[in-house]
């Protein structure tokens, strides 16, 4: 039974096969698992070769190659057909044109090749290339010899002409450079030496440039030689002109491309060129045959070429001439100038030497060969400038900051005369207006020696003193002031901004500070075209306070009695006050100047006549006291002057001389002892006064409401006793007296009611 089983299996494969039901595979024959490839492979090298076998004939198949690595330096699959055998093809993997394989960065690459037949199932193989290290790089001889390689060329090679390769055949990859420095020869990047770019100067003697080259590939693999380039004389011709100068006449009737005239030299490959004027207006050259033509109607007296001739090949093979045009019946005209008036304005720092403008003038000729350039104006203008052809230029510093550039109103004119050659000779004017701006150059500096000093005393706004700053800079000393910190307890000062005066606007205090130092801050104004463009400079001032003297000015004498005659004069002096005082000394008359006879003047007392009749006497007080300050430690002197009418002259005929005598003046003194009580003694002393009125008020109101006292309204007994007892002897002598109709004595007080006896003779009371 199981041999029939695998018999019906057997035939059923045969079947399959004899009918095509059943799908092969594809088959890679002969594919290496590894590859080496060295680094130095050219592009297009083979790498590896396989048999792509189908099962059938009935198309090519499809081979794919990938790699892991991105951008692998293959190319894609080429397939080729078998002669053969039908079912095979031949499928190649070689290097892509400018594969560059790097072992140090890459060492191996894996491919995979996918194959299909049509029809068949798909087949995939790997394959492993592996990159190596190349050779060493070699130079070959004689370039790596000592000696180095040689090779002779004519001095006359054309410019730029290959003289020698380093490589014949060079790799790719390879760079040259070029170790000899100071060489007209050049080296390009394929290894060719090159002729200098102007030719080889042609000399009578062999001329050697040794070359030092390297050669490096892209491994760092390098050698290096010699090429020795020995320039051989040329017998040629050097270009060469027949007549250095040309002189030719036309007619003004000329027409435009005329030929005016025409210029030869010798040589080979030779050209023609105008070197002058740089853009020639009026005519042009053939630069093969050497005619000149003229490009416009020519309206120009004369006109000058420069014409160069050399070889086309070797520039630097050369000649000059000059060509000298006259042209007849044409009327000379002025130079035309560009610009034709000059305005500028320059910072007064611009350097001597600089160029102010250029001018581009010419003639009808176009050229500017035959012009002359001067310089006229007022001498501070030519001392300023001069002329360096057509140029303009300064000739010295501009100063803004004098006061000669301040008169002429920071302005400098001149003018510039263009003359062109000729009979007569035509010139242009071209004026020249230059204005100057400032330029802040200069910092303020500070005054030498700023101390001042002012009474402890002094009262608000009294001036301390003037700082007075300095700065070079039109206009000079123009500063404005300012104190840093500002007014305050700690500097009761200020300053006014546009005098530098320092006034006190705070108390003054000498026993907490014998001086202030001051930081005033000098800025200069208007000294630049930019306002912002400011300089400025701290200067240090001291304020000393001094105390005010606690004496009082001594006058020497204090009082004087003085005769004056008043005179016919305006005033008369009186007397001059001598006194002494620690700072300067304040006089003024307190009293006594009746009518205002009486002017001080300093310490000197005027008498002002007014028609005065009769004598008159005047007492006079003057207060003295140290200033500046409030007069509390002060003197006063007392004059007496006795004023005499002046006398009227005697006539002629009276004989009688009248004669004045002198009197020495009485001294009066008086010192004025001043004291000023303190505040504590005010106050105590008013308290005081307040208690003891109070007090006295209390008394007075209780002294009616107390009863009088007995003993102070009756006599003293021992004197009443005595009056008694006379009165009883006067009473023994006199008996009648005591009669009975006689008063006894006795009376009652009709305030009190008391009792109280009453001595008639004495008219005293005796309460009972």
């Amino acid at each position: 039974m199981g041999m029939h089983r695998r018999f019906t299996f057997l035939l059923l494969l045969l079947s399959l096969h004899a009918s095509g039901s059943f799908v092969r595979a594809t088959a890679l024959l002969d594919l290496p698992r590894v590859v080496t490839l060295s680094e130095d492979a050219m592009p297009g090298t083979h790498v590896a070769k396989v048999t792509v076998s189908c099962r059938n004939a009935s198309g090519s198949p499809n081979v794919t190659l990938y790699g892991i690595e991105p951008g692998h330096p293959f190319n894609p699959i080429a397939i080729s057909a078998d002669p053969m055998d039908a079912t095979a093809f031949q499928a190649e993997v070689t290097l892509r044109a400018g594969a560059e394989l790097d072992a140090h960065r890459v060492n191996q690459y894996l491919l995979t090749l996918w194959a299909t037949c049509p029809g068949e199932e798909e087949v995939q193989e790997s394959l492993f290339v592996q990159v190596t290290r190349g050779q060493v790089l070699r130079c070959d001889k004689p370039f790596a010899s000592a000696e180095g390689d040689v090779v002779q060329v004519p001095a006359h090679v054309a410019p730029r002409t290959p003289l020698y390769a380093v490589l014949p055949q060079p790799l790719a990859g390879l760079m040259f450079r070029l170790r000899t420095r100071e060489t007209p020869l050049t080296l390009t990047h394929r290894g060719l030496v090159l002729a200098p770019a102007n030719g080889f100067n042609p000399s009578q003697d062999i001329q050697t440039f040794r070359l030092e080259i390297e050669v490096m590939d892209r491994h760092g693999h390098n050698c290096s030689g010699v090429v020795r380039v020995e320039v051989l004389p040329s017998h040629r011709p050097p270009v060469t002109f027949r007549e250095p100068q040309w002189s030719v006449t036309v007619t003004k009737s000329i027409s435009p491309l005329e030929v005016v005239t025409q210029v030869r030299a010798s040589g080979d490959n030779v050209r023609y060129a105008i070197l002058a004027p740089v853009v020639p207006v009026l005519f042009t050259i053939n630069e093969r045959t050497g005619e000149i033509l003229s490009t416009h109607q020519l309206q120009v007296a004369h006109a000058q070429l420069l014409v160069q001739a050399y070889n086309a090949l070797h520039p630097n093979d050369h000649d000059t001439a000059t060509v000298n045009i006259t042209v007849q019946g044409t009327d000379q005209q002025a130079p035309s100038c560009v610009p034709a008036i000059f305005l500028s304005q320059q910072p007064e720092t611009v350097s001597p030497g600089s160029t102010l403008v250029t001018l581009r003038c010419t003639d009808f000729s176009g050229t500017e060969n035959h012009l002359q350039y001067a310089l006229e104006g007022p001498p501070a203008s030519q001392s300023s400038f001069h002329m360096e052809g057509p140029q303009l230029k300064v000739n010295t510093t501009l100063d803004y900051d004098s006061e000669h550039m301040a008169a002429v109103g920071f302005q400098l004119t001149a003018t510039i005369v263009v003359t062109a050659g000729g009979q007569p000779p035509q010139s242009t004017r071209v004026p020249v207006f230059l204005t100057l701006t400032p330029v802040n150059e200069f910092t303020p500096v500070c005054p030498s020696g700023a101390t001042f000093a002012v009474l402890e005393t002094a009262a608000f706004g009294t001036i301390v003193g003037r700082v007075t700053g300095t700065d070079r800079d039109y206009p000079q000393n123009s500063l404005e002031y300012s104190l840093e910190g500002g007014p305050g307890p700690a500097q009761p000062f200020s300053i006014d901004t546009q005098t530098g005066e320092i006034r006190v606007v705070g108390s003054l205090d000498s026993q907490r500070h014998r001086s202030y130092r001051l930081s005033v801050r000098l800025t200069d104004t208007q000294n630049d075209v930019d306002p912002a463009k400011r300089r400025s400079c701290l200067c240090d001032v001291t304020v000393h306070l001094q105390a005010v003297p606690d004496q009082a000015p001594v006058c020497t004498p204090e009082g004087q009695e003085l005769w004056i005659v008043a005179g016919p004069g305006s005033r008369q002096p009186v007397t001059h006050l001598v006194c002494q005082g620690d700072t300067a000394l304040t006089y003024a008359i307190a009293g006594g100047n009746k009518d205002g006879r009486f002017r001080l003047e300093g310490n000197t007392i005027f008498y002002l006549p007014n028609g005065l009749s009769e004598p008159c006497t005047y007492m006079l007080l003057v207060k003295v006291w140290s200033s500046p300050g409030a007069p509390h430690h002060s003197t006063v002197v007392a004059l007496v002057v006795h004023v005499t009418p002046w006398s009227t002259p005697v006539p002629p005929s009276t004989t009688t001389q009248h004669t004045t005598l002198q009197k020495e003046p009485l001294v009066i003194t008086r010192t004025v002892a001043v004291w000023y009580p303190p505040p504590w003694f005010v106050a105590v002393l008013t308290v005081s006064s307040a208690l003891l009125l109070v007090t006295l008020g209390c008394m007075a109101w209780r002294l009616p409401c107390r009863n009088r006292s007995p003993g102070k309204l009756l006599l003293d007994e021992s004197s009443w006793d005595a009056e008694e007892q006379r009165g009883d002897k006067e009473e023994q002598g006199h008996p009648h007296a005591s009669s009975p109709g006689q008063f006894d004595g006795r009376a009652q007080d009709p305030r009190t009611g008391r009792d109280y006896l009453f001595n008639s003779k004495t008219g005293a009371r005796r309460w009972i």
